[in-house]
This record gives C-alpha cells, structure tokens and sequence, in this order.
C-alpha cells in the first residue's frame, strides 16, 4: 500500500510537468520512469535513446522493442564519444565529460520538439557510489524523479513487476568504458573486445556479470552463485576470450559488484 503510494505520488509530479523526454537506455529504471511518464502524460512524452559504441546492441533492441509495443515516441540519437574532448583520456571524471554531452544532446531534442521537462533513471541506490555523472545531471537542469522521491532499485524492481514490465528482473547495466580502468586509453578496439567477450557469457546464460579490461587480461566479475558455472565452462570461455586477444583470462573471486573500479578513488 505505501508503495502504492508512493507511485501515485510520482504520477501526479510527472503530471506537473505538462510534457517530458525521457533518457531511455531499455534499462530497469528508465524502462519504469518511462511507463510511469506514459502513464501520466499520455502522447506528452518522448523517449530518447542514445546509439553509441558505449551500449551492446542488445541494449537499443530492447529499447527500441519496448517504445514500438508501448507505442511511444521514439527519437534515436547517434552520439560518437570519441568526438569529445577528453573522453578517450578516460580521466577519473570520465563519466561527467560523456554524460554532460549526452544530456545536452538530449536536451537539444526536447527543445526541438517543444518539450517542457527532461528526466533521468537514477534512483537512491546511485547514491552509494563514485557517479560523476551525476554533476552533469545537476548543471543542465535535468529532473532525477526517482532519486528525489526515494525510490530504492528494489522498490522499482517490485513496481515494474507488478505492472508487467520485462525489465523487473533485468540485470543492471553500465556503459562499456566503465570496464576500463581509469587512465587507460579507450579505443574502440577495447570497447568491441568487451562487448564481444560480455556477448559469450550473455550466450552462455550469464545474467549479471561484468568483463574488466587490463591491458590483455580480461577479469571476469558474475555473482557468487556463477562462479562454479564459470569454472564448469571454463574451457569454451578460454578458447572465445583468446579469439578476442586476450592472453590471460581471469576469474574475480570477490565477484560482481558495481563501481569495482572505483576503489582507489
């Protein structure tokens, strides 16, 4: 019942923003800020998916899916990171330098097509790690309704499943250039490599995991419960990795965890 609640609120602030975009990655929380804005707004709303080498094919299918069965407005933006300055440094606010573009593109589409208001998945759970991104979000006036409103990742999950949204137990996702280590190069070369290398564990039945790129290692993150899966397909994973040039492949005992990267910071 409180959760109820709570969802009613978020219609009735989205309601208070005559007309939306919303950033929409086909992940678990745009995907539910996107039904909820639907819900509220009706045709009032536009979802803007970016088509970048930062997200696996996978993730626009999905996107592009939902929008077509929901019947929502879809603008797909093609944005190259590799065209803003900075990015391929890959410094330690890497994520402000390629968030702070992409919002502002997606700002741009809003005031094309007259829309009052631009929104944002994050939720609560964001705030528990390094997300320099979250600047940006702050400097181009963008709304975060979910953090605001306290909506935690499992109380988005349990709302998404409640009103049938594929994405309830879809595993988190994070762009490619989070699976590279802060001062190494990105090209990409990496970014294909680790798509292709998260592909073969996709294609194995691997949900949540990550593939964390150093040099010619590659680092293999999945929950606990995988590892044992890892190690029983261990020789096919060996033979695909090499094929993408790795030397050495190895298995992160501590396993999946968000921001693993983001320890020294």
């Amino acid at each position: 019942m409180e959760l109820d609640i709570k969802y009613n609120k978020l219609l009735d602030y989205i309601k208070s923003l005559k007309s939306v975009v919303v950033a929409y990655s086909g992940g678990v929380d745009s995907t539910f800020l996107l039904k909820a804005s639907k819900e509220a707004l009706g045709d009032k709303v536009i979802a803007v998916t970016i088509s970048s080498c930062l997200n696996p094919s996978r993730e626009m299918d999905d996107a592009n899916s939902f929008c077509k069965n929901e019947g929502i407005k879809q603008v797909v933006c093609e944005v190259d990171p590799f065209l803003v300055e900075g990015f391929c440094e890959n410094p330690k606010n890497r994520c402000y330098i390629c968030k702070k573009n992409i919002l502002t593109h997606i700002r741009h589409i809003a005031d094309k097509y007259s829309m009052c208001e631009v929104m944002e998945g994050s939720n609560l759970d964001d705030m528990g790690d390094y997300r320099p991104g979250m600047q940006a979000v702050k400097e181009l006036g963008i709304k975060s309704p979910l953090k605001d409103m306290g909506f935690s990742k499992s109380e988005i999950r349990e709302l998404s499943k409640k009103m049938g949204l594929p994405t309830w137990k879809k595993p988190s996702f994070a762009c490619l250039a989070s699976r590279i280590p802060y001062g190494d190069r990105i090209t990409k070369e990496k970014l294909e490599r680790v798509e292709k290398a998260e592909d073969v564990l996709f294609n194995m039945g691997f949900l949540q995991f990550r593939v964390r790129v150093h040099n010619d290692i590659a680092r293999i993150e999945v929950v606990p419960d995988n590892l044992i899966k890892v190690i029983e397909n261990r020789d096919k994973i060996i033979a695909e990795f090499k094929k993408l040039g790795f030397l050495y492949i190895t298995l992160d005992i501590e396993g999946y965890r968000t921001g693993s990267l983001n320890t020294d910071i």
